[in-house]
């Protein structure tokens, strides 16, 4: 099998260390949840898109144990240039150890096109030019007339009403001038990727910028590692909201620890220089007066919502866009000024469209004119607004909602109460924590079932409607407890901040 591929030509441009590690230590990568969801989303993206261009071969062939087999893919795209076929998808080429499977080559003149498709609505990434002058340079090392070079990516514009029309779903950018840049120095990049490929000793390269440029690297846990950053104390990457460049810029003048940064006299927020001090001291910081500046701007009852979404790619439902946030569910605590607390949930099923039945149901659930908190409340906000745009009857309704949510994140982001456990981070799944560390009936990992987190809920509700009925029951109510947890989770954190304000 040929030893560098198109991905790991783009590993070896975004940092040599990373195509190495891919080839030896692969078990320190870490791919999260949502990046392992952005690659399935490609490869349903990628099977849609090869029929742009109308009836196509693609030569994608298996072996017994299910990897790609290369040789017979090899030899049936030769058999389709040699038939004068007109669009071939996962076409491969193969020329002195370097590979490649052409998305889509679509005849063109007296050559070939090819359609680099990616599920991004980003058409000017350079990683993207990068891919596709490589396939370029290998398909004319193989006697392949290229005619242009093109990026199919997801139009963000489409809206979906009926049956899917993959030709406005999808955008073609020419990147011909791209790809230009990029091709002269293809051959020289790919002897150096192929020499790194070939030295089992570890590439001498440590952490930069590049580490988040132009995608985030899925070794960075390993590489911060082995760049001796502190995993036991709190270091300058652990700093509220400071962006990863100062934070490398730091790291090299000799400043890491968070003593090293008071001893330098870093200059620092007013948030970060809390965060540090806290730590440093071990000492909570509580401002009672804002505390209760912001508690006096609650009114009983107090309607604590929470929704979870999800973004297709391609789009679901009529008069929705690709990547559109849709919300499938809410929790709703309802605390009273005895104490007292009602819950109300509504999550759809399935198979239908949930967001007209989800806003008719909070528009009975939620008084036009109540007190509503919400956890970074701008998320909330967003979706109801978008119900309100998708359905004119509820509109004002839901806008009064909107408009009466409070944000029981404001009292962290402004520094009226802050624990060093939060780490500089001021999420509910920092906070939550941080104010009650000895109880489970709080902890996401207690959960029951199989939703724990937000991506895990994005990920499983769409799945819901295909499962056995046992199956379906069960992710059924995990969702249903997760997101319950996390409206009680603010009733907690509300309560806790009532009793630090007295």
């Amino acid at each position: 099998m040929p030893g560098l591929s198109k991905s790991k030509y783009t590993s070896f441009r975004k940092c040599p260390k990373c195509l190495w590690l891919g080839a030896y230590k692969p078990e320190e990568q870490v791919i999260d949840p949502s990046t392992q969801a952005r690659f399935d989303a490609g490869t349903n993206v990628g099977d849609l898109a090869k029929g742009l261009f109308g009836s196509y071969t693609d030569v994608t062939t298996l072996t017994d144990d299910g990897h790609l087999d290369i040789k017979a893919m090899l030899v049936r795209t030769q058999q389709s240039l040699n038939d004068g076929t007109d669009n071939i998808c996962e076409a491969a080429f193969s020329h002195n150890g370097c590979y490649c499977a052409v998305d889509i080559l679509h005849k063109c003149g007296d050559g070939y096109a090819i359609y680099e498709v990616k599920s991004s609505t980003d058409a000017d990434k350079e990683v993207y030019a990068q891919d596709v002058a490589y396939q370029k340079w290998v398909l004319t090392q193989c006697g392949v007339n290229v005619t242009g070079t093109y990026l199919v990516c997801i139009n963000n514009q489409y809206v979906r009403q009926g049956a899917l029309d993959i030709h406005q779903l999808f955008s073609i950018n020419d990147i011909a001038d791209a790809v230009a840049v990029e091709y002269p120095q293809v051959a020289a990049h790919c002897k150096a990727a192929v020499a790194v490929l070939g030295n089992p000793d570890e590439p001498d390269i440590t952490i930069g910028e590049y580490c988040h440029k132009p995608y985030d690297c899925g070794f960075m846990d390993y590489c911060m590692h082995m760049a001796g950053i502190p995993q036991d104390q709190p270091t300058v990457f652990d700093l509220y909201r400071m962006n990863f460049p100062k934070q490398i810029e730091h790291w090299k003048n000799g400043i890491m620890t968070f003593s090293d940064i008071v001893n330098q006299h870093i200059r620092l927020s007013d948030i970060q220089q809390m965060q540090v001090a806290c730590t440093l001291d071990n000492i909570d910081h509580i401002d009672r007066d804002g505390l209760r500046d912001f508690l006096n701007t609650l009114r009983y009852p107090i309607y604590h919502l929470d929704f979870e979404t999800m973004q297709p790619v391609i789009p679901i439902y009529d008069g929705t866009k690709p990547y559109q946030q849709i919300p499938f569910q809410y929790s709703l605590h309802i605390e009273h000024a005895d104490g007292t607390l009602e819950h109300r949930e509504f999550l759809g099923n399935g198979v239908d469209d949930p967001r007209r039945a989800l806003a008719e149901q909070l528009c009975l659930d939620i008084p036009s004119d109540a007190c509503v908190t919400a956890y970074n409340k701008g998320f909330e906000c967003g979706r109801i607004k978008e119900l309100a745009e998708a359905f004119p009857d509820l509109s004002a309704h839901l806008m009064c909602i909107s408009d009466h949510i409070i944000d029981l994140l404001t009292p962290f982001q402004k520094g009226y109460c802050y624990y060093p456990a939060m780490g500089g981070g001021f999420s509910i799944k920092a906070v939550l924590p941080a104010l009650f560390p000895d109880d489970p009936s709080l902890d996401y990992h207690n959960l029951q079932g199989s939703v724990h987190n937000g991506g895990e809920a994005m990920d499983i509700y769409p799945r819901i409607a295909t499962m056995p009925p046992v199956e379906q029951a069960a992710a059924r109510e995990s969702l249903l407890r997760y997101c319950e947890l996390d409206t009680y989770a603010m009733v907690k954190v509300l309560g806790k901040l009532r009793e630090l304000a007295v």
